[in-house]
């Protein structure tokens, strides 16, 4: 794996970006720097949007006699994508700006991990934090335990969070720069034949609902341009043909445990890995508020993910003994982009868009990102609400930057899944390899600042000799993985 992308520094920082995204369930992925070139030339060309799409170079632009009107922008979608978009487009004063949300209080079943670095980013609160995270246990398939977590600094820590309160902070936040919420439920999209050639409008169709009712009222909305952030199911993806994709299902159960138990959990995360928790996944402890997520997820069988549930708490054992499930939770995570991620005047963000990572399944750091992204350059495209953007234009700014940023990761991340998550030999090997304190340190400072840090000649030789020797002893004292067959179900995508 050294020498897979040719230069020195790049591969480097390919493996070590193999260990951290393994290593850490739902947490946000690498910025990869321009060093792994080929990775980022072959992405360019697989994703990019304008090989999937044509588009003209047509604007609209407001008369004089309609310079005092606003251009309406919807977000439809409530989560970290969401909200994130409709907070750059609510601080524009020609742009007025709506978010649907059908569950205000929503608890998206997640393990819920956000680098450091995502607290200064996006401005959020300690309070949306439950747990600071500081160690962790990996743990193999023949349950042997590597501790993680000693090269950390006193202030440094993985946040641990419940979706519907980082959501719900986020959410609140765009309000109060303008966006106007709709508790409703968007049940189609009227696009115009002509859209990606005009400046025709949307017509985007909901159930509204009030508090203390479950009847929505049937309603509509004319805008300007949408942003997709429904997540894996979107009706957005769907009406604007966006394409299929490929799925996870990730499951977890919230669970009560005593406070002695607790303790254990205080700054404390756990991983499983074996085909009997997951065959091309993982299965998590992760501390919440005053409870513990323990879940688990895959794509290639799906349809025994509650086996795979069973195993992750058999696994934990007596650590989660007594406790009490008070909430399951499943729900699909895509895993590759969507093909086609902007149509006419509608982008997609988020999940929508299919930004969540193979190997990781991380998607939290990624959907704000994303939103916030394609907002402020769709924002400076709309020259102060003054005009409309082209297709052509999105995928120019919006697309573009964030596959140059951001596809070399995702590239890397489905070549780990592949190496390390195929079978017991591979997942053994890769425990024993995280014992390294360098691999630790390295990763660690990578994955919190978003920065590769760190450059030693000598350990990286050390490094390359040690991984050899793991994969080595892994494959040769590893259990068989159980096989399996669902030809029909596996063939499913959203």
């Amino acid at each position: 794996f050294f020498f897979f992308f040719g230069r020195r520094s790049a591969s480097l920082q390919f493996y070590y970006h193999i260990i951290f995204f393994a290593l850490f369930p739902f947490i946000s992925k690498m910025r990869f720097a321009a060093a792994i070139s080929l990775t980022s030339a072959s992405m360019a060309v697989a994703f990019s949007p304008s090989s999937f799409i044509g588009g003209r170079n047509i604007k609209a632009t407001k008369s004089c006699s309609t310079l005092d009107m606003k251009y309406t922008v919807a977000v439809v979608g409530g989560g970290p994508s969401g909200a994130c978009a409709a907070e750059i487009f609510a601080q524009e004063k020609g742009i007025d700006t709506y978010i649907f949300e059908r569950k205000m209080d929503n608890a998206k079943p997640c393990g819920g991990a956000i680098p450091l670095c995502m607290i200064g980013e996006f401005d959020l609160p300690e309070t949306v934090v439950d747990r600071k995270v500081r160690k962790m246990k990996l743990i193999s398939p023949k349950n042997v335990e590597v501790d993680i977590g000693e090269t950390l600094a006193p202030d440094e820590y993985i946040g641990m969070c419940r979706r519907e309160i980082l959501d719900q902070f986020l959410r609140n936040r765009a309000i109060e720069y303008g966006a106007k919420p709709i508790n409703g439920l968007v049940t189609s999209v009227d696009v115009p034949e002509d859209h990606k050639f005009s400046d025709s409008q949307y017509t985007i169709n909901y159930q509204e609902y009030v508090d203390g009712s479950n009847a929505g009222v049937p309603k509509s909305l004319k805008v300007d341009l949408i942003v997709g952030a429904d997540g894996a199911n979107s009706r957005v993806a769907k009406a604007m043909d966006a394409g299929e994709y490929n799925f996870a299902i990730a499951f977890q159960e919230r669970i009560k445990i005593s406070d002695d138990k607790m303790k254990f959990y205080e700054e404390m995360a756990e991983m499983y890995v074996g085909d009997d928790v997951s065959p091309d996944f993982y299965g998590w402890v992760f501390p919440k508020y005053d409870h513990v997520g323990v879940g688990t997820g895959t794509v290639v069988n799906r349809p025994a993910i509650k086996q795979y549930q069973k195993a992750i708490r058999d696994r934990a054992g007596d650590k989660i003994a007594g406790g009490k499930i008070i909430k399951v939770e499943a729900h699909p995570i895509p895993e590759n982009y969507r093909p086609r991620r902007v149509q006419g005047r509608i982008a997609l963000v988020g999940d929508a868009a299919g930004y969540v990572t193979k190997c990781s399944g991380e998607g939290i750091y990624f959907a704000a990102k994303s939103g916030r992204m394609a907002a402020q350059e769709i924002v400076k495209l709309m020259n102060g609400g003054s005009r409309l953007p082209t297709q052509a234009q999105i995928e120019e700014t919006y697309i573009k930057k964030y596959d140059r940023a951001y596809g070399p990761t995702y590239a890397v991340l489905d070549i780990l899944q592949k190496v390390f998550y195929s079978n017991n030999g591979a997942r053994e090997a890769f425990v024993e390899l995280c014992n390294s304190k360098y691999v630790q340190k390295v990763t660690f400072d990578s994955y919190l600042y978003k920065k590769v840090q760190g450059n030693n000649p000598l350990e990286d030789l050390k490094l390359l000799g040690e991984t050899i020797g793991c994969l080595i002893r892994g494959y040769s004292g590893a259990k068989p993985d159980a096989e399996f067959s669902n030809p029909v179900e596996s063939l499913k995508r959203l």
